[in-house]
């Protein structure tokens, strides 16, 4: 079995199509799939998904292009939500100095905002870094300092001292299609220097697709493309990649097994 440990399940290029989406995962071997959380307003919206497919888990949060919409939204209502039993994650936040859709300073706010409630309710933060790795760094080292946290570099895209302070810290390194690009050689060395035990696969659909894709709709079903390159990176077979990332997965979303392990009593039951 394989996760598709980060997904927009919600968008509209994949809710239109969720049926067949979903169906296709199954095909191809994803049995588990986080859909991630840009809007703490649209919470429903992911719960309902999550409550629908059994497969599907959700989290909550405010992405950094968003944070200028929800800029004030506490640690206690993030963690609040987060008590619905399928809600595995604080996120996805973060910093994004690419498209600098908020301010800046709003984004740092609602960042260590988030690191907060995951601190507060144990469950890990999926980062969003793209361009900002100097201030991620010194946030993440900080926030760490003041009470550890575990927390997922989703999409990995940025440079190797943001991977290696990452690993450090203790947090996973997750990712996507970009590691099947024929111009990521940098991302693919950074892939292989990551220990095992950090390692996760993600779509980040509908964005991103992996090669032989690449410039199409991404879906959960094509995360089996990312993680036969990663297996090739980390010199293992397809199985072992399978076996590794989605034992990561559990370990680091470990709500996720209580999850899965309540559906198997009562199935058996």
């Amino acid at each position: 079995m394989l996760v598709d440990s980060h997904c927009h399940l919600d968008f509209p290029d994949l809710q239109a199509r969720l049926p067949d989406i979903l169906a296709a995962a199954e095909a191809a071997g994803i049995g588990r799939m986080v859909t991630i959380s840009t809007h703490v307003a649209r919470f429903e919206t992911y719960q309902a998904l999550a409550e629908a497919h059994n497969n599907v888990f959700f989290t909550v949060g405010t992405h950094p292009h968003n944070a200028a919409e929800e800029p004030d939204v506490p640690a206690e209502r993030l963690a609040e939500l987060s008590a619905h039993p399928r809600c595995i994650a604080i996120g996805e936040a973060g910093l994004d100095y690419h498209y600098d859709k908020s301010p800046r300073d709003v984004q740092r706010k609602v960042f260590r905002t988030h690191i907060e409630a995951a601190r507060e309710t144990g469950l890990p933060l999926v980062i969003h870094a793209r361009n900002a790795d100097e201030d991620m760094i010194e946030i993440l080292s900080d926030e760490m300092r003041r009470g550890r946290f575990s927390a997922v570099l989703h999409c990995f895209s940025s440079g190797e001292k943001l991977a290696q302070v990452g690993v450090e810290l203790g947090l996973y390194v997750s990712f996507s299609g970009i590691l099947t690009f024929k111009n990521s050689e940098e991302i693919r060395r950074i892939a292989a220097a990551t220990p095992r035990d950090r390692l996760l696969v993600e779509t980040d659909a509908p964005y991103l697709a992996p090669v032989p894709f690449r410039g199409k709709t991404n879906e959960p079903a094509y995360v089996a493309h990312t993680a036969h390159v990663l297996a090739d990176v980390i010199g293992v077979t397809d199985s072992d990649t399978a076996r590794i990332t989605t034992d990561n997965f559990y370990r680091l979303f470990s709500k996720a097994t209580q999850v899965d392990m309540v559906r198997e009593q009562a199935h058996a039951s």
